[in-house]
């Protein structure tokens, strides 16, 4: 177990931000000490809260915590209604007995750990993707999140999506068409993760590594920049002022494939700001400056 800050003070904020893939939390108590924690990704869609519950318990050293924690932020993908909220919110309560518990959308995390009180556009290229224009209080969405299967444009599981696709259809060149089958794919196995088995999304985002490691071929830069360009269109050109406000990116897509998303940016004039995959940082220090006001 981590062991407590010494001389901590019993008033402590835990923030978390979820994807589908995997949670980031932060915990500061009055010493302004920040301790890191990490759990699996919790989605409404897919979780329950006793389920999401029990996944939380299995992490000791956050857990050592939770009598002290007194207000918990959790910011998390597909907690987009009242239902999924409660959800969230149940099995947090059962777990941070003394807190009191807000649960928002990870729009609003992004918006929140990328603007702070000012106003821009805020997008999340993660596991999936999303938008919103923040005005440095109130999120404004123009076009609503379709999911893996509609939509995600420009996301992991959508640029998995594409590359398994053009696998299947033989447009990949023989060097990356046999890399994927010496790294165990084939057509049954796909078939089984997509189409039987739970999480197929995040099975679909696994491939990004892949696609990292061999993102100078031809092929895949294609896909890639038709990626962020159909992301780009629908989800950010939609907002009348996305020229004349900063456009920022969260999530482990949007870091890592910088260039290419640069690049697809650049061609609609669009000015872009900050490109982080730990918000974590940025909404705590937001809930810190404003619990100060």
């Amino acid at each position: 177990m981590i062991p407590k800050p010494n001389n901590y003070i019993c008033s402590m904020i835990l923030v978390a931000d979820s994807g589908s893939t995997k949670c980031d939390w932060l915990i500061c108590n009055n010493n302004q000490e920040l301790l890191p924690f990490y759990t699996m990704g919790f989605n409404p869609m897919f979780h329950d809260s006793v389920f999401i519950e029990s996944e939380i318990l299995k992490n000791s050293d956050l857990i050592q915590f939770s009598e002290e924690v007194s207000k918990v932020f959790f910011y998390g993908a597909s907690v987009s209604s009242d239902d999924r909220k409660k959800t969230v919110s149940d099995a947090l309560s059962r777990v941070f007995k003394n807190a009191q518990i807000e649960v928002d959308h990870d729009l609003m995390g992004a918006a929140r750990a990328t603007c702070g009180s000012n106003s821009g556009i805020a997008c999340i290229l993660g596991t999936g993707s999303n938008s919103c224009y923040f005005d440095g209080k109130t999120l404004y969405e123009k076009v609503p999140a379709l999911g893996y299967i509609l939509g995600d444009e420009g996301s992991g599981a959508w640029f998995g999506k594409e590359l398994l696709k053009n696998y299947l259809y033989h447009n990949l060149s023989a060097e990356i068409n046999s890399a994927l089958e010496n790294s165990g794919v084939e057509k049954e196995n796909i078939f089984k993760q997509v189409y039987q088995q739970p999480g197929a999304n995040v099975y679909l985002a696994s491939f990004m590594k892949f696609i990292h490691a061999h993102k100078s071929d031809p092929t895949i830069q294609k896909i890639l920049i038709s990626g962020f360009t159909q992301f780009i269109e629908p989800h950010i050109c939609k907002f009348e002022n996305y020229t004349n406000v900063p456009v920022h990116f969260v999530g482990s897509v949007a870091v890592n494939f910088k260039d290419e998303l640069q690049l697809a940016c650049d061609s609609f004039g669009i000015k872009t700001g900050i490109f982080t995959n730990q918000p974590i940082q940025g909404l705590m220090q937001y809930h810190l400056h404003h619990a100060q006001l």
